[in-house]
């Protein structure tokens, strides 16, 4: 019996201590619970069968509400909420932003043998976000990455990826990313258009963006962290590498998923450490 409930950031990291507040239809609050560090909420209280409002609050973001149904048993399970930071529903204030490259990931993972996946990442890159003051969608972005600076944690495979069946980083040391266009998905969701130069190929490559909020860093700044995925074809890129073991099975997948943690700072540089 009682009340359970997960809270969630839009990009699944745990709301602790979110405040959870259950009234019935004529609107008198029956429970009240707390999340744990975790963001779960646990609550034993027993509540007549029937029909109540849930409502979600936590300090930072926007608050969430949304029915549900109380069976005999006396339990309502609530199941993920998921809330949205405060300002959320926008893109950050106009003017420039610096990509922050120590408090922000460029992930990617490809499939392995067709059962799993390997995992890599970036350690080396950077870029501006310029957000237009009158129209939105007239917003920049533009990113640098080292392709030496390739990792997946595995020193034979990473110079393999930096040779010439790969990224071939002699030849091409860096990977550029320029939009060319933005427009709205959603509320808090937005699509990148733009162009990808990488292994000395120019193609167009859509991010799908979400937009997680703005708030103020320990430096006296202000910072917006993004999220953003895309899906990538090694032959749309001239890398053909494939090695077809005898099952007829590819070691290593022809299709990339592209992850991207970003964490911008407001103005047009990097404060000094």
């Amino acid at each position: 019996m009682g009340l359970t409930a997960r809270i969630r950031t839009r990009d699944g990291w745990a709301v602790s201590h979110a405040v959870v507040t259950v009234t019935d239809m004529t609107g008198t609050q029956v429970l009240r619970a707390e999340a744990d560090a975790e963001g779960a909420v646990r609550d034993t209280t027993e509540l007549a069968p029937g029909a109540y409002t849930v409502i979600v609050t936590a300090v930072g973001y926007a608050p969430a509400a949304s029915s549900a149904i109380v069976t005999a048993s006396g339990r309502a399970e609530v199941g993920t909420v998921t809330l949205a930071r405060q300002g959320g529903t926008e893109l950050p204030p106009p003017g420039p932003w610096t990509i922050d490259p120590v408090h922000s990931s460029v992930a990617a993972a490809a499939q392995h043998l067709g059962i799993s996946s390997v995992h890599g990442r970036f350690t080396q890159f950077g870029g501006t976000i310029a957000i237009a003051p009158d129209d939105v969608t007239k917003s920049r972005v533009e990113a640098v990455i080292r392709a030496a600076s390739v990792d997946t944690g595995n020193t034979v495979r990473d110079t393999h990826l930096r040779s010439g069946d790969f990224l071939d980083v002699e030849r091409h040391p860096e990977i550029t990313y320029r939009s060319t266009g933005l427009s709205q998905a959603g509320s808090d969701r937005w699509t990148v258009h733009g162009e990808l130069s990488l292994h000395g190929v120019v193609r167009p490559v859509d991010l799908d963006l979400a937009y997680l909020g703005t708030g103020a860093d320990p430096w006296g700044g202000t910072r917006a962290a993004f999220r953003a995925t895309a899906e990538l074809h090694r032959e749309d890129f001239a890398m053909h590498y494939n090695q077809v073991l005898q099952a007829g099975i590819a070691a290593i997948g022809t299709t990339l998923k592209v992850e991207l943690d970003i964490q911008a700072v407001q103005g047009d540089s990097l404060p000094q450490a």
